[in-house]
C-alpha cells in the first residue's frame, strides 16, 4: 500500500461520473446529513485537511469476481437512499473506495446532484415532506454560525432567493470555471461589483469566496490517498474491518452486513436485505424497520447460541447458514410484521421494533407462515400474542439491551410447539426484572396515559379484543378534544374547568374508533353524534357497552366528570382482569 500523489476533487468528480470510481458491496450506504456536508465544504474553503482516503485498485479481469455500486447523486431519503450496481464493462482497471465514501459521495452530490430529507411534522406520504435541495453558498458574508466561516446551505429553488445581503450561488456552478478569467466573468455579469447595488465589502467577499471555491475545486489537490493493489478479497475486508471498527465512523451493524456481503454466495446480502427493509416498512400503514433489525433477526431465527452483534458472530460458517435460510427468515418476519400491521400498529406506535423477533421466531419454528394471519385454527394464537405483545409493550421489556430475552423465548417456544407460550413466559419472568406481570400500580398508570402516545394504544388494543381489523381504528376522545377550552368550558357555566381540562386527555375519555366515523364525528357532542348515528336505542346500548360506557351514565358534556370517573372504574376492572391482576403486591425484582 503506497501513499499516491494528491489529486483535484474536479478529477475525483470525473473519475466518480466516469464509473472509474465505484464503491465496493463491503460499504454501508450514505449517512451524512446535510449539515456536515456544508461542514465539508466550509473545511476546504478554509484550507483544512479533510483526512486522507483509501483507494483500492481492482485489475479489468479481477471486476468480474466483485460486485460494485455506484455513487449516489440524487439523495432522497424516502425514494433514492440506495446505491445502484455499477455496471462495468471491465475493459479497464477501476478504483474502489474503502475508506472516504461518506466525504467523496458528499462532494459528488454536492458539485453534481441534490438532497432530500424529510422535513419535521410533515407525513412521510405528503408530497411536501421531501423537497429537493441543492448546495449553494452566501457569497455576500460570513456565515453567522460563529463556528464556520462561510454561508453553505442546502436549499430549495423557492429558498434561494437574492436580496441586499444574500446573493446564494449554486455551487455546482463551479464545476464549469476552469480558470480565474471565468470567475470574474460571473462577478461582473451578476453585477456584484456595482456598487449601487452592494458594497465594497461585499464586492470584495463575493469576488474572494468565488476565487477560493475554484480554486479548492479546480486547483489544489485536496484528495490524498492511499492505494492498495492487493486482489485477495480476504485481504481487503481486513483492510476494512481495521479503519472502520476502531472508531465511531462506522455503526457495527453496517460492519457486521458488509462482512455478510462478503461472504453470502449466491446472494447480494446488501441489496437482499436493503431491498427487504424497504419492503416490509412499506407494509401497512408503514413502518422504520432498519437493518440492525433485520441483522438481529437473523442470528436469532437462525438458532445461533450467541446472538450479539460481534464479528466473531459472523463467520464464513454462519453466514452460509443465514444465506441458506434467508427465504424461511425473512418470510417469517415478514407474517410477523403483517400480523402487527393488522392489529392497527405502525411506525408511530410500535415501540419496539425488537419485539417483533420472538413472534417471528414463533412463526418460523411452527411453519405457520400461511396460517398465522387468517387461519381460525390460529385465533388462540394471535389473541395470545397480541396480548404478549402489549403486555411487554406497556413494560418496556425490549429497552436497553435485550439479547438474553431471545434464548429465553426460544427456548419456551420451543418447549410448547403449536402454542405461543405467553402462560409460560408470564410465569417464567415473574418476580424477574423483564417481569410482564401487572400491578394495581401499574393499571393506574396506564389509566393516566395520555391520548396519542404509542403505549396508550397498546393499553387500548387490550379493552377491545374483538375489532375487526379489516378497518383501521384511531385514537379518539370521546367526549371531543376541541371542548375543553376554558373559553367553551365557561360559557358552559362550568365552574370548575380545570379539572375537565386535567382529564379530557385521559385513557377513560379515549376509545379506537373506526377512522371513517372518526372523521364524521369530528368535533360532535357525544350525545348528539351517537344519536345521529345510531338513531335505534338498542343500537346506541350496544355502542356504549362495546365501548366499555355505563348504559346508565349522562352523555352530556356537562356531567364529564362523572362519565370520565364511572369509566376508570370500568377500564381499570377490565385491565386488571385482562392482565390478570389479582393482588396489590409489589413483586420483588431479581437479576435474570
Amino acid at each position: 500500500m503506497a501513499y499516491e500523489a494528491p489529486i483535484t476533487i474536479k478529477k475525483a468528480i470525473e473519475n466518480i461520473r466516469k464509473k472509474h470510481y465505484v464503491l465496493p458491496s463491503i460499504q454501508r450506504e450514505f449517512v451524512w446529513d446535510s449539515e456536515q456536508i456544508e461542514r465539508l465544504f466550509d473545511s476546504l474553503m478554509r484550507d483544512y485537511p479533510i483526512s486522507t482516503f483509501l483507494f483500492w485498485k481492482v485489475d479489468k479481469n479481477k471486476i468480474k469476481d466483485f460486485q460494485f455500486y455506484e455513487f449516489l447523486k440524487n439523495y432522497h431519503e424516502k425514494d433514492n437512499k440506495h446505491n445502484q450496481k455499477a455496471d462495468l464493462v471491465g475493459d479497464e482497471d477501476v478504483i474502489s473506495i474503502l475508506d472516504g465514501q461518506q466525504r467523496m459521495t458528499s462532494l459528488y452530490l454536492a458539485l453534481n446532484g441534490s438532497y432530500a430529507k424529510k422535513i419535521p411534522y410533515y407525513r412521510w406520504d405528503s408530497p411536501h415532506a421531501f423537497p429537493k435541495k441543492k448546495l449553494y453558498l452566501n457569497i455576500l458574508k460570513k456565515s453567522d454560525d460563529i463556528e464556520l466561516e462561510y454561508d453553505f446551505r442546502f436549499l430549495s429553488d423557492n429558498e434561494a432567493k437574492n436580496d441586499e445581503n444574500n446573493f446564494w450561488f449554486p455551487v455546482s456552478k463551479v464545476m464549469d470555471f476552469t480558470d480565474s478569467p471565468q470567475v470574474m466573468n460571473y462577478v461582473i455579469e451578476n453585477e456584484l461589483m456595482n456598487t449601487s447595488k452592494y458594497t465594497s465589502e461585499q464586492s470584495y467577499f463575493a469576488t474572494s469566496s468565488l476565487s477560493k471555491l475554484q480554486n479548492a475545486i479546480h486547483q489544489k489537490g485536496n484528495i490524498s490517498f492511499f492505494l492498495e493493489e492487493g486482489e485477495e478479497l480476504d485481504k481487503v475486508l481486513q483492510i476494512f474491518i481495521r479503519i472502520n471498527s476502531g472508531g465511531t465512523k462506522l455503526s457495527y451493524s453496517d460492519l457486521l452486513l458488509s462482512i455478510a456481503t462478503a461472504q453470502w454466495k449466491e446472494k447480494d446480502a446488501r441489496e437482499v436485505i436493503h431491498e427487504f427493509v424497504d419492503e416490509i416498512n412499506a407494509i401497512g400503514e408503514g413502518f422504520a424497520f432498519n437493518k440492525d433489525f433485520v441483522l438481529k433477526s437473523c442470528l436469532v431465527l437462525a438458532d445461533f447460541n450467541d446472538i450479539k452483534f460481534k464479528v466473531d458472530n459472523f463467520t464464513k460458517e454462519n453466514m452460509v447458514a443465514i444465506e441458506k435460510n434467508w427465504d424461511n427468515i425473512s418470510e417469517s418476519v415478514k407474517k410477523a410484521i403483517e400480523l402487527l400491521a393488522k392489529y392497527g400498529y405502525n411506525r408511530d406506535n410500535l415501540i419496539s421494533l425488537n419485539a417483533v423477533i420472538p413472534i417471528a421466531y414463533f412463526i418460523q419454528k411452527n411453519n405457520f407462515n400461511d396460517s398465522i394471519l387468517h387461519s381460525s385454527a390460529r385465533e388462540n394464537d394471535r389473541r395470545a400474542i397480541k396480548e404478549w405483545l402489549a403486555r411487554v409493550l406497556l413494560k418496556g421489556t425490549f429497552g436497553g439491551t435485550p439479547d438474553a430475552i431471545y434464548p429465553v423465548m426460544r427456548n419456551l417456544v420451543n418447549e410448547n410447539l403449536g402454542r405461543f407460550p405467553i402462560k409460560e413466559v408470564i410465569d417464567y419472568y415473574r418476580g424477574k426484572r423483564k417481569s410482564i406481570s401487572f400491578t394495581n400500580d401499574d393499571i393506574e398508570n396506564i389509566l393516566n396515559y395520555d391520548y396519542g402516545s404509542a403505549r396508550t394504544y397498546c393499553a387500548l388494543t387490550l379493552l377491545y379484543p374483538a375489532l375487526n381489523y379489516s378497518f383501521k381504528y384511531h385514537q379518539d376522545h370521546i367526549h371531543p378534544k376541541s371542548f375543553f377550552s376554558k373559553r367553551n368550558l365557561q360559557n358552559r357555566g362550568i365552574v370548575d374547568p380545570d379539572l375537565f381540562i386535567l382529564k379530557y386527555n385521559k385513557l377513560p375519555n379515549l376509545q379506537l374508533l373506526q377512522t371513517n366515523l372518526n372523521l364524521e364525528k369530528n368535533s360532535k357532542e357525544f350525545k348528539d353524534w351517537l344519536s345521529s348515528v345510531y338513531p335505534n336505542s338498542t343500537d346506541q346500548s350496544t355502542y356504549l357497552l362495546q365501548n366499555h360506557i355505563d348504559t346508565e351514565v349522562s352523555l352530556d358534556f356537562v356531567d364529564f366528570h362523572d362519565f370520565f370517573e364511572k369509566r376508570k372504574t370500568k377500564l381499570k376492572s377490565l385491565l386488571k382482569g385482562v392482565l390478570n391482576v389479582t393482588n396489590e403486591e409489589v413483586e420483588a425484582i431479581s437479576e435474570e
